[in-house]
């Protein structure tokens, strides 16, 4: 089963769900800010992205940029930014995408598609 950590208001979680709607993907849709992606989930996709963490994080944010990250995040460890995430759905870039084979943050169609259908 797929599962997807969504914003109400982000207009690509409306893209991302609207395409597995098309491609008649069956999905769970989970709110980020309220259950955030376990650390597991996270680690799994800091897996998927090589070890790059950044790409984990929701750098446009306004949380991102209040908590100053830009200049914090090369000088935290990988469970500090994990746990950080964790803690904070809205630091998470979204969609955050996560199923049997794959993980994906953001969404670019082109690249869902390969691997889900």
């Amino acid at each position: 089963m797929i599962r997807i950590y969504t914003l109400k208001t982000c207009d690509s979680c409306r893209k991302a769900i609207k395409w597995l709607k098309q491609h008649d993907i069956a999905f769970e849709e989970t709110a980020i800010r309220d259950h955030p992606p376990t650390t597991a989930e996270l680690e799994r996709a800091l897996n998927d992205l090589n070890g790059d963490f950044r790409k984990l994080f929701n750098t446009s944010g306004q949380d991102y940029r209040s908590m100053n990250l830009k200049e914090k995040l090369p000088s935290l460890s990988k469970d500090e930014a994990l746990t950080l995430l964790n803690r904070n759905g809205n630091l998470i870039k979204r969609p955050f995408l996560i199923s049997k084979f794959t993980t994906f943050v953001g969404f670019k169609p082109e690249v869902w598609e390969k691997s889900l259908l």
